[in-house]
């Protein structure tokens, strides 16, 4: 397979990776995880399900991801077989295909057996890490296509940023951890109003107030962090335009999932507007996670001696 097939046919494997992950939103903001009953993977019985709402919904999201697993192996025997000079497009399509099986084992478990809120998050979490490795894979199949054009970078990135990078990156996956809590033990009403919880700069900390606004303070702070990192990739790698570029989408990106997060506050009893602004809050944070994932690969690869040995592989 060419360059531009293998393209191809991750973009299709990341667009039904992202209807996977937010399928298992809608099922959980929809509290369509029983709609076929503690059965997997048959739905009450039978393999069309019956026609409910949740029913309906949770059978979807089960051949949603199920397609999506079949597409990751697919990557992964498409890359591993024609690739084999990219050991990191490989190692993104091999991750592609753990996580995805591993979320949908966990989902399986989840309607099988009772599970508590710890393991649901992450379930979200996990799916999450699957999203972002086809973002991955995506993104660094153009990168090689825009380098057999001519289009390679020569300048390098400091360990510092690389390393500012790499800490950002995990935090998020620790915010996002926390939010996925906050969904699945039904917190999200802990703090009314914003950006003070329940009128207070410091509420209480128990139950779903405590929870809530730990969760906000960890979102302020990601704000924060990626916003000092934007900043540095943008003015300090002038010859690096792809870095700025990433940068700069993880800035915007995090100031919308901020935003979104508000706006889910304020439409807590509304739930048809709800059930959309806590959707979007999600799509935003994937995206979000998966730049910051890429901007890590790719801060190594270019930086110090990780960078010299590229370039000497492609001398030789």
């Amino acid at each position: 397979m060419n360059t531009k097939q293998l393209k191809w046919l991750s973009y299709i494997s990341c667009f039904v990776m992202f209807l996977a992950t937010l399928g298992g939103s809608v099922v959980t903001k929809t509290e369509s995880g029983l709609g076929c009953g503690n059965e997997w993977p048959l739905c009450h019985g039978k393999f069309v399900p019956a026609h409910t709402i949740a029913s309906l919904i949770e059978y979807s999201h089960r051949a949603v991801s199920g397609a999506a697993g079949l597409l990751s192996l697919a990557v992964f025997v498409a890359f591993w077989l024609y690739r084999k000079n990219r050991r990191d497009l490989q190692l993104f399509s091999l991750l592609a295909l753990i996580f995805v099986m591993v979320q949908a084992f966990m989902g399986a478990m989840a309607v099988i057996y009772p599970t508590s809120s710890y393991v649901m998050a992450l379930h979200f979490g996990f799916s999450l890490i699957a999203f972002a490795s086809s973002i991955m894979l995506v993104l660094g199949i153009r990168q090689e296509e825009r380098r057999q054009a001519g289009f390679a970078p020569k300048a390098r990135v400091s360990k510092a940023f690389r390393n500012l990078t790499w800490i950002a990156t995990g935090y998020t996956y620790i915010v996002v951890y926390l939010g996925a809590y906050v969904s699945h033990t039904d917190s999200a009403g802990g703090c009314s109003g914003w950006p003070l919880c329940n009128g207070q700069l410091i509420p209480g900390l128990a139950g779903g107030e405590g929870i809530a606004f730990t969760h906000r303070v960890a979102a302020g702070l990601l704000l924060l962090v990626i916003a000092a990192l934007g900043h540095l990739a943008f003015w300090k790698h002038p010859d690096l335009p792809e870095i700025r570029k990433l940068g700069l989408a993880a800035t915007l990106l995090v100031i919308v999932q901020v935003l979104t997060g508000a706006s889910i506050v304020f439409t807590l009893n509304n739930y048809h507007v709800y059930l959309f602004t806590s959707l979007a809050h999600i799509i935003v944070l994937a995206a979000l996670f998966g730049v910051l994932c890429y901007l890590s690969v790719r801060t190594w690869q270019l930086s110090g001696r990780n960078s010299a040995l590229a370039d000497a592989r492609k001398a030789v």
